[in-house]
């Protein structure tokens, strides 16, 4: 049978506000469990709130600082390298204090600060969460949690030993579709998973480039030096940013590092899969420094378990799933008694035998569920966070398990480029049958910006 996946915790305490929509009667009738929140409605006191500082405060940095914000909050700090892009969010918090350097925060007001949410490009997520753990501070990172195997590795071991509260921002994990079908999974009623197949529409980024020769100025408000970060040393271009970094092996992780954590997170909250003992990968086309158009990737493991990834547009057959067309995003799960297809990255699925998830009541409800007015997933993910920072609850998708499913996910990376099948000694953290391909579960980083510790 295929193993539970034992980083979280079972049933975890009821514990329900006055104001939350949900009232213990109806959280009891539903057989949920519900889940701590903190919003403004709440009447806890200002020294109740957090104090967080966003590094990275455009884009994706301005969703994540905005969430917080909006569930009362107190944004501190924006620290962001681009002036122009983090107007938006400068604008809506005219209290918090402006920084264009995450080390000069920390350094000038890092006692005032109680959690950091990390929203920038893959190859700046380490550094600032290592230094905003070793100072005690709670953190939330964006999805893929790094840019490299080893970062991950380290970021997993310096959770641990600081005992922070840590989330990655795979935001479907907080989703109650998403933990009903993972109670589903653990409770067997697919039988024995052999397969799991997970596919994304992305790239919607150019990729399959060569390094562009020309140079270009460097847009005012941008501090380019500091957007590189341990990246090395480069002239600035437009088809590197703000959108297109992802495209870049420098910079970004391409289509599986933007998704996997989102379309494969099922998979592996439910099942024991950090632990691959073979990766292989097949793409459209090679390029140095960027990732192919299009891939698929076959994660192998001991008892003969295969997850395959598809990319670049590409998807498994839809007959597995007894679709006649499939999602943009999903997932299937094929098992000895059903096969369970998931029409997006996350949520509840459709099952082949034409059973619904209605039919499987009596499974019970053992992961908690968020208060009902959180159903947006973004919002709930940030709120889990949040309670859990100020002791109520657990964010479960700490770092002790973002941290595996990140090396699992970035190791299809690695043998993309290595461009051979790799095999995998996860307690030794080394590929065994290529020794080349070592260099790529770890990066070299720019002078002045070497891995911390």
């Amino acid at each position: 049978m295929i193993r539970p996946n034992p980083v979280d915790s079972p049933t975890q305490p009821c514990l329900v506000r006055r104001r939350t929509l949900l009232t213990r009667g109806a959280a009891a009738a539903a057989g949920a469990i519900a889940f701590p929140f903190v919003s403004r409605r709440n009447v806890l006191g200002a020294n109740s709130r957090l104090n967080i500082a966003g590094i990275g405060a455009g884009g994706k940095g301005g969703v994540d600082t905005g969430f917080c914000g909006d569930l009362g909050e107190n944004m501190v700090a924006l620290c962001d390298v681009d002036e122009r892009r983090a107007a938006a969010t400068m604008r809506k918090y005219p209290d918090a204090k402006r920084f264009t350097d995450f080390r000069k925060m920390f350094d000038e007001i890092g006692k005032e600060i109680d959690a950091v949410t990390v929203s920038t490009p893959d190859h700046t997520h380490t550094h600032p969460a290592v230094r905003a753990m070793r100072e005690g501070k709670h953190v939330y990172v964006q999805k893929p949690l790094t840019h490299t195997v080893e970062e991950a590795r380290l970021l997993a071991k310096i959770a641990r030993e600081t005992g922070v509260v840590t989330q990655m921002g795979n935001q479907g994990h907080s989703h109650s579709g998403s933990r009903r079908s993972v109670e589903l999974i653990r409770a067997g009623v697919l039988g024995d998973v052999r397969e799991i197949h997970v596919w994304t529409d992305r790239p919607i980024w150019p990729q399959g480039l060569d390094r562009p020769a020309e140079k270009q100025d460097v847009p005012h408000g941008l501090d380019w030096d500091l957007w590189l970060g341990p990246a090395p040393e480069r002239p600035y271009h437009s088809s590197y940013l703000p959108f297109n970094w992802r495209g870049w092996w420098d910079y970004g992780t391409g289509a599986l590092g933007d998704m996997a954590c989102h379309n494969m997170d099922i998979a592996f909250f439910a099942l024991d899969l950090n632990t691959p003992v073979s990766i292989e990968a097949e793409a459209s086309d090679s390029h140095t420094e960027s990732p192919p158009n299009a891939a698929t990737i076959t994660w192998t493991y001991a008892d003969g378990r295969k997850l395959v990834w598809y990319d670049g547009k590409r998807k498994p057959d839809a007959a597995i799933a007894g679709q006649r067309e499939l999602a943009a995003n999903g997932s299937i799960f094929v098992g000895t008694k059903d096969t369970y297809y998931v029409p997006d990255p996350w949520g509840e699925g459709l099952f082949k035998s034409g059973a619904t998830v209605a039919d499987h009541a009596s499974v019970p409800v053992t992961l908690p569920r968020l208060d009902g007015s959180l159903e947006n997933h973004d919002r709930a993910h940030h709120a889990e966070w949040i309670a859990a920072c100020k002791g109520e609850g657990k964010a479960l998708s700490h770092f002790d398990y973002a941290g595996p499913m990140t090396e699992v996910v970035l190791l299809g990376n690695v043998a993309l480029r290595a461009g051979a099948k790799i095999e995998w000694d996860a307690k030794a953290m080394k590929v065994t049958n290529l020794p080349e391909a070592n260099a790529l579960i770890r990066k070299t980083y720019r002078k002045g910006w070497e891995l911390p510790s």
